[in-house]
């Protein structure tokens, strides 16, 4: 079992700069992906960002230059560096992780409860 723990969300205005953290306690799995997603009120969630355990990184072409996805391996934990956010980047922001049992060699995915993120113009 994966538990995430996400913060840093809240209210921001537009130009300003917000931090995510998401920690994942993975026990016994493999940690891999890690990313984030977002879904805004009437709308599919979508991929914001993720990245690898290798560091190679993946952006919504909507964030490219304003957001910055990191994480520490040591820690578990991916970050998500918001500059310049817009109103329009307001959303409820999910922590999304892939993880593979080094046993069976399964992958399973697993989601955080979503932290929500308000943009003021």
């Amino acid at each position: 079992q994966v538990q995430l723990v996400e913060s840093g969300g809240g209210l921001v205005q537009a130009g300003g700069s917000l931090t995510l953290s998401c920690a994942a306690s993975a026990s016994i799995f493999r940690i891999n992906t890690m990313g984030w997603y977002r879904q805004a009120p009437g709308k599919q969630r979508e991929l914001v960002a993720d990245i690898t355990s290798g560091g190679n990184t993946n952006y919504a072409d909507s964030v490219k230059g304003r957001f910055t996805i990191s994480r520490d391996n040591a820690k578990n934990t991916v970050y998500l560096k918001m500059n310049s956010p817009k109103p329009e980047d307001t959303a409820v922001y999910y922590c999304n992780v892939r993880v593979q049992s080094p046993e069976t060699l399964r992958s399973f995915m697993y989601w955080g409860q979503g932290t929500q993120v308000t943009v003021s113009s």
